[in-house]
């Protein structure tokens, strides 16, 4: 996928969001068995890459996955992160997504010009229930940044986040049920509950995915296909806009680039009917697949 970026990969399990990590499982499907050996990729300079005319791959306004097969403050990955934070330094025009479980330790691996945020950085935690919530949304509310936000996924037990909400801070939560081996059950009640938190303080929610084991209604649900996950999650209407998110991206010379010059991403017409929409970078155009153009 165009939009994630892989400086490293390989993971170690800490809390209870992990038991069942998609990671593991899709690297045993891809014949390595062992999801908690951790090395440098290949991709480490992927949003650095450029066309064939000089431009970049990545263009001015995507927004970047960071570090989805592992976790961006990993201790193990302490002598390749700057290298990584220089890469987001000089793409001062790209939006890098940070997700992590490890809060703890994100204070004391910011770059040393940090300050108190880079426009450019989303920094968001993991809070796969409320003990976890209740654990990193403070870390996360402590730090410095221009934009956080929180991930409940795999959402695998009732999460109330009002009084965190009440700070003003957090700019968009996202909430997605279990997928893969062991996939614990998602409770449609509790998508609702924290969707009306978000309402009242107005923050972005993305309901994207079921997850396989769904509950609504006092009824499970089974869903093995994933797109047929974001289709449910879409039509269960839950997705709100909130407050806009904004960026100041800046080009090469420090200077703003107006909006209109941004990327604009580009959906195919089954994308509309996707939970992910509002938090997806869109299509890449590639010409890898066979849909045709039906937007």
């Amino acid at each position: 996928m165009h939009d994630i970026w892989s400086p490293w990969h390989g993971c170690t399990k800490i809390s209870e969001g992990c038991a069942h990590c998609y990671m593991y499982f899709l690297d045993k499907v891809h014949g390595n068995n062992d999801g908690s050996k951790i090395y440098k990729t290949k991709n480490m300079r992927y949003p650095l890459m450029k066309n064939k005319d000089g431009t970049y791959k990545i263009k001015s306004g995507e927004q970047i996955r960071v570090c989805m097969s592992s976790d961006f403050f990993l201790a193990e990955a302490d002598n390749w992160r700057e290298e990584a934070w220089d890469i987001m330094r000089i793409r001062k025009d790209v939006i890098f997504f940070i997700l992590t479980k490890r809060a703890d330790r994100i204070e004391k691996n910011l770059p040393k010009d940090w300050g108190d945020g880079w426009e450019n950085v989303f920094l968001n935690v993991t809070c796969e229930n409320q003990a976890r919530a209740d654990e990193r949304i403070p870390i996360l509310l402590s730090v410095k940044a221009k934009h956080k936000g929180i991930m409940c996924a795999p959402f695998i037990g009732p999460v109330s986040i009002e009084k965190y909400l009440q700070r003003g801070d957090l700019e968009q939560v996202i909430v997605g049920g279990e997928n893969y081996d062991g996939a614990r059950p998602c409770d449609f009640t509790w998508v609702q509950n924290l969707r009306e938190e978000c309402v009242k303080y107005n923050v972005k929610f993305c309901f994207i995915e079921t997850g396989t084991k769904f509950i609504k209604d006092g009824k499970t649900y089974t869903l093995k296909d994933k797109s047929l996950q974001a289709k449910m999650a879409f039509k269960s209407q839950m997705n709100f806009p909130g407050k806009p998110l904004h960026w100041k991206l800046y080009d090469e010379f420090l200077n703003p680039i107006p909006e209109e010059e941004l990327y604009k991403p580009f959906f195919w017409s089954k994308c509309h009917e996707c939970g992910s929409k509002p938090i997806c970078n869109g299509c890449s155009r590639c010409g890898k697949c066979k849909i045709s153009l039906d937007n």
